[in-house]
């Protein structure tokens, strides 16, 4: 059930201590254009790149869904993320004064109240959509994430909890996510510990920010719900903000057991795998791309020497997507060890500088220039390339400035790498 994208009428800020670490940060989220998605801005980092909130840039964190990109991260924007989920906004930029997002009252409520209050408007463009078609199961010790293909146009999470201390009950709670019944049901859910295991968090450096009026104490008499079933509500809202770094709508039935936000993680990394196979067969639903004509009116480059076929996404100035088909009739063939053909490394690296040269002179103030290759680091060259493969290229702006721009780019056949780089460009006048 395919939507357009959405954003905010007007900016909003606040401030708070973060929940782990307890230092006083202020935020500002920001209206974005379509096609941005939600992306984080270190604002006490010099030159730091806007990291968006895709799996690609997560980090591996206790207890926390962390995101880093270059020398900036930033940590505990589960609950932000989770309320842009639930609310469906697709397209924001989000300031940041310090590394952890402020805990507020330990849910996504606040945040929730800010973004009705500044107002949610509609883009032109369309959100992805992705409707699983098979079954994904993730495992991680005593914790499983399901996912399961739905019939209903929108996703359903149930979500079962067990305890590992005995005075503490478990539970389940199942939802058919709407922005209704997310602020209703999910949003106002409070983040969690035990009892028992408080000492043993602090002495390891978590919970400075923790209050008993944003985090539920379970095993303590004088904990009060704000919910019934507030803890599984709560691991419900986490994983729907772990759910938004896929960059997509989703149906499907998920069916979590003790889950957090590594198997979380570990489940989007396995839906980002189905989206791409998709892509390849043109199944996926978006907007966004360019035929081989469009690319042949920004770039200079014609056959032999245009070697990318389609871009199959663009996300802003951040990110493209793009697919050459390996063709036995490709010339460079009948030189390159025609009796085992690869396709050159080089050639490789070139097709990944194109799509690069794609996203560059996408910015306005490119427009009627050359994107031209001032070098290259970081070259590995993984695995051959042989006629019949899908080369499926992808690059991620690093670095924009002035009239050059840094690029990390990525070729992949058949889920596997096969090249990698850092380009760095230069604009020049035509």
């Amino acid at each position: 059930m395919t939507r357009n994208q959405r954003t905010l009428r007007s900016a909003v800020e606040f401030s708070g201590r973060g929940l782990h670490s307890g230092e006083l940060v202020h935020a500002r989220a920001l209206p974005a254009p379509q096609d941005t998605g939600i992306e984080f801005v270190r604002t006490d980092v010099s030159d730091a790149a806007p990291i968006p909130a895709r799996i690609q840039y997560r980090a591996a964190a206790d207890r926390r869904t962390r995101l880093e990109r270059g020398p900036a991260a930033v940590e505990t924007v589960e609950h932000l993320l989770a309320a842009c989920k639930g609310l469906a906004i697709d397209n924001l930029t989000v300031e940041m004064s310090g590394a952890e997002m402020p805990g507020l009252d330990g849910s996504a409520m606040g945040m929730v109240e800010l973004f009705q209050k500044a107002g949610i408007v509609e883009q032109r463009a369309e959100v992805k959509y992705f409707r699983l078609s098979q079954p994904i199961y993730v495992r991680e010790g005593k914790a499983t994430l399901v996912a399961l293909p739905s019939e209903s146009p929108t996703l359903t999470l149930q979500y079962i909890a067990s305890f590992e201390d005995p005075a503490v009950e478990g539970g389940s709670y199942q939802l058919e996510i709407t922005p209704e019944s997310f602020v209703r049901e999910i949003a106002p859910a409070r983040t969690f510990c035990l009892a028992s295991e408080v000492e043993a968090l602090q002495k390891a450096g978590f919970g400075k920010g923790a209050t008993r009026e944003n985090t539920v104490i379970l095993g303590d008499p004088a904990t009060t719900m704000r919910l019934s079933g507030e803890p599984v509500r709560h691991k419900m809202l986490d994983l729907l903000g772990d759910l938004q770094l896929l960059g997509a709508d989703l149906q499907a039935h998920l069916i979590a057991t003790r889950s957090g936000h590594g198997t979380n993680a570990e489940l989007v990394r396995r839906l980002v795998d189905l989206m791409q196979e998709d892509e390849t067969g043109g199944r996926i639903q978006r907007e966004s791309g360019m035929d081989v004509r469009e690319i042949m009116n920004m770039l200079p480059h014609r056959y032999p020497f245009l070697l990318i076929d389609r871009v199959i996404e663009i996300d802003g100035y951040q990110r493209a997507v793009a697919l050459k088909n390996v063709s036995i009739n490709e010339p460079y063939f009948q030189g390159h060890f025609p009796g085992q053909p690869l396709m050159p490394g080089v050639l490789q690296l070139e097709a990944m500088a194109q799509l690069a040269g794609v996203l560059l002179l996408r910015k306005l103030e490119n427009t009627g220039k050359l994107a031209v290759l001032w070098s290259i680091d970081k070259v590995k060259l993984r695995g051959a390339v042989s006629p019949g493969d899908q080369l499926r290229l992808e690059v991620q702006t690093l670095r924009m400035k002035d009239k050059t721009g840094q690029v990390k780019g990525t070729g992949t056949v058949a889920g596997h790498v096969v090249c990698e780089a850092v380009l760095m460009f230069t604009m020049v006048d035509t």
